[in-house]
């Protein structure tokens, strides 16, 4: 039986190439509801600032991935049910029987509560092909409301603005960065992000957006109005825990593992953004990297915990 992944961000690719260096010859399916290209997703938001396009931004397609990996790869797969008693998953109807299962599953952008009628208007960029829906969108305009101040959107802020973008910054909270930077340097990042052009509306929310000809009118929760050309939500993300839930693994606000990635059913981990490790969720690079080396070991017969070293969060 194969190891099997489910998930081809960073999680699910790093973790295949670590395991493949132990494991020459082992079966290796990696499953995907994309199209499997690989790509390194902190790059999304430096796209407008090298003048990439999606398949700029691609590394390798699906089929060069497999022969690399040596691995099946399903792409636009839709994997509807796990089975843990039987050790199968179920994908697109058909039952893959797995020795282990690697949960790679992400996460979601968080959705705000949003009214109006313009909501298809407003976009996320989680994933490479979320970035080329979101230039197709773009294409043509002008001005860009994106909501959050937090990392992701001073990103997108910062990388649409030095593509010609104006860009108006919506945060509910005073400055930039609240939860990654102490007043003085975020002060420092808001001045030049504002220097590129940013405009920032603090202490309100946006309550509805609204379809206004061609583009949009974002209603504040201070009662004013807005208006724009499109909208780019970056509020954060929420660990893909429903698959795992409904085979009946322990789930908190991700997906519960050891520091052994293990979680609370024999042979099934979890890796990445959907993880929680120890009550922690970690949706940043190194961790990743490091889970994925760790957890390489453990499925290759070396159980391995994994320990975090100091790891600082780039803001680009």
């Amino acid at each position: 039986m194969a190891l099997v992944i489910i998930g081809t961000g960073l999680a699910g690719y790093n973790l295949a190439r670590e395991w493949r260096k132990l494991n020459p010859e082992k079966e290796l399916v990696i499953i995907t509801r994309d199209d499997g290209r690989n790509y390194s997703k902190p790059m999304l938001s430096t796209g407008y600032t090298k003048g990439k396009t999606a398949d700029g931004l691609a590394m390798q397609t699906a089929t060069q991935m497999a022969e690399q990996l040596k691995a099946e790869i399903k792409t636009f797969a839709s994997v509807s049910a796990i089975d843990a008693a039987a050790k199968t998953v179920t994908v697109d109807g058909a039952v893959i029987a797995y020795e282990q299962l690697v949960l790679a599953l992400g996460a979601d952008p968080f959705q705000p509560p949003l009214a109006g009628d313009g909501l298809e208007r407003v976009y996320t960029v989680n994933d490479l092909m979320d970035y080329a829906k979101f230039q197709q969108a773009a294409h043509g305009k002008k001005n860009v409301i994106v909501i959050g101040g937090g990392l992701i959107g001073c990103e997108y802020a910062n990388d649409l603005s030095n593509g010609g973008f104006s860009v108006q910054l919506i945060e509910p909270v005073g400055r930039v960065l609240p939860a990654l930077l102490p007043p003085v340097a975020s002060q420092a990042v808001g001045n030049a992000l504002e220097t590129l052009g940013v405009t920032f509306r603090f202490g309100v929310s946006v309550q509805a957006v609204h379809k206004d000809g061609d583009g949009v009118r974002a209603t504040l929760s201070d009662g004013r109005d807005i208006s724009g050309d499109i909208v780019l939500s970056g509020i954060g993300l929420r660990p893909r825990i429903a698959l795992a839930k409904a085979a009946g693994l322990t789930v908190n606000r991700g997906i519960a593992v050891d520091r052994t990635l293990a979680t609370s059913q024999a042979d099934i981990y979890a890796l990445g953004d959907c993880a929680e490790v120890d009550g922690w969720v970690l949706p940043y690079v190194l961790p990743l990297m490091a889970g994925a080396r760790a957890l390489a070991k453990t499925l290759s017969g070396q159980p391995t915990a994994i320990h975090y070293p100091v790891m600082p969060v780039q803001v680009k």
